[in-house]
C-alpha cells in the first residue's frame, strides 16, 4: 500500500469517528490566538447536525465564512486565528461536507436553495442579526441568496474566487454543462473521475500556484478523505448538477449589488481556471465602490496568501 493511499485511508477512518466538540480538535498550522482560541461546535438546524468553528469576542462585529467545494470550514483554519482578536468569526460546514451530518439524497434534497435556507436558520439560531460575509466558490451562491433575501443583515461582502458573472465561467465548465443537460450515468462518471478523485482535488489546490510547495498536502488529502466516505459522491454530484440553477440568478444578485451597494472587497486568485479572473472586475460594474485585488495564485488563495488576505480584510472592515 502506498504512503499516500495509507494516509487517505487513515484520514477517512478518522473522519468516520465521533467528533469532539471542543477547542483543539483540529490543530491549525498558524500559531493559535491563545486569548481567542478556535472552538469547534455543533448545532441542530432543522434536524440536521451542523458543525461550525467559532472564535473571537461575541460582542465584536461578526464575520460569517462560507466555504467552497470540495472542502469545508477547514479551508479557514489559517485565517480564523488572524482575525479572532478583532472579529467574532463563524465558519459552518454544509450538510455532506466536513464534519456536518451527511443525510442521503433520499432524506435531504441537496441544493443551493436548501443550503441557503439552512444557513439562514443557522444564523438565526446563533442570534446573528448582522454580519459581514466571506464567500468563496460554493459560498458565493449560498451567501448571495442570503444577502439578496435579507440585505438589512449584511454589513459587508468579502468575495474570494466566488462567481456572480458569466465572465467568470470558462472552458472548465464545459463537461459540467453536459451534465446539466443530461444527468446520465455516463456524464456523472465523467465528473466523478474529474472532480471527485484525489488527482482532481489536488489539481484544484495546486493549479495556478507559482510555488506549489506553499500548499500543505494535508488540505487536499483531508478533503479527499471526506469525499471518499460511502455515499458522499452522490451528494457531491447532486450539488454539481444543481449548480445550473445558480447562473439564472446572476442578474438578481447583480441587481442587489446595484441597489444596496454593500461595502465589497473582492480578492481573487488570478490564475484560477475554475472561476476566471474575468469574473472579478465586473463587481465594480454594479458597485463602483467595490475594491478588487488580484493575487498571483490559484483557486484556493488562502493556502498561499492567508496573512495578506487577513490584512486586506482587517483594513477593509475597520474602515466600515
Amino acid at each position: 500500500m502506498s504512503l499516500l493511499r495509507a494516509t487517505v485511508l487513515a484520514l477517512a477512518l478518522a473522519a468516520s469517528l465521533p467528533s469532539i466538540s471542543h477547542a483543539g480538535e483540529e490543530p491549525a498550522r498558524t500559531t493559535s490566538n491563545t486569548k481567542y482560541p478556535v472552538h469547534h461546535r455543533r448545532i441542530q438546524v432543522e434536524g440536521i447536525d451542523l458543525f461550525y468553528r467559532e472564535a473571537g469576542p461575541r460582542d465584536a462585529p461578526t464575520l460569517l465564512l462560507l466555504h467552497g467545494f470540495p472542502t469545508s470550514s477547514q479551508m479557514y483554519r489559517d485565517l480564523i486565528p488572524l482575525l479572532a482578536d478583532r472579529f467574532h468569526v463563524i465558519a459552518p460546514d454544509y450538510p455532506g461536507f466536513g464534519q456536518s451530518a451527511a443525510p442521503s439524497p433520499s432524506e435531504f434534497e441537496y441544493s443551493f436553495d436548501n443550503f441557503a435556507r439552512l444557513m439562514d436558520r443557522f444564523t438565526q439560531q446563533l442570534g446573528l442579526e448582522r454580519y459581514a460575509l466571506y464567500v468563496m466558490d460554493y459560498g458565493a451562491p449560498v451567501g448571495f441568496r442570503l444577502a439578496s433575501a435579507h440585505p438589512e443583515r449584511i454589513d459587508a461582502l468579502i468575495v474570494q474566487n466566488g462567481n456572480a458573472y458569466i465572465e467568470g465561467i470558462g472552458a472548465f465548465w464545459d463537461p459540467i454543462k453536459s451534465l446539466w443537460k443530461d444527468n446520465s450515468e455516463a456524464n456523472r462518471e465523467v465528473i466523478r473521475k474529474a472532480a471527485l478523485t484525489l488527482e482532481g482535488t489536488r489539481w484544484q489546490y495546486l493549479d495556478g500556484v507559482p510555488d506549489p510547495t506553499l500548499v500543505s498536502p494535508d488540505a487536499y488529502t483531508l478533503d479527499q478523505a471526506y469525499l471518499d466516505r460511502p455515499g458522499n459522491n452522490d451528494i457531491q454530484l447532486a450539488m454539481i448538477h444543481d449548480y445550473r440553477n445558480n447562473l439564472p440568478k446572476y442578474p438578481q444578485w447583480q441587481a442587489y449589488f446595484r441597489k444596496h451597494r454593500p461595502p465589497t472587497l473582492v480578492i481573487w486568485g488570478k490564475n484560477d481556471k475554475i472561476f476566471l479572473a474575468a469574473g472579478a472586475q465586473p463587481y465594480r460594474r454594479d458597485n463602483p465602490n467595490a475594491e478588487v485585488h488580484l493575487l498571483d495564485t490559484g483557486h484556493f488563495a488562502l493556502e498561499t496568501h492567508a496573512p495578506e488576505i487577513a490584512t486586506l480584510i482587517r483594513e477593509f472592515l475597520e474602515r466600515r
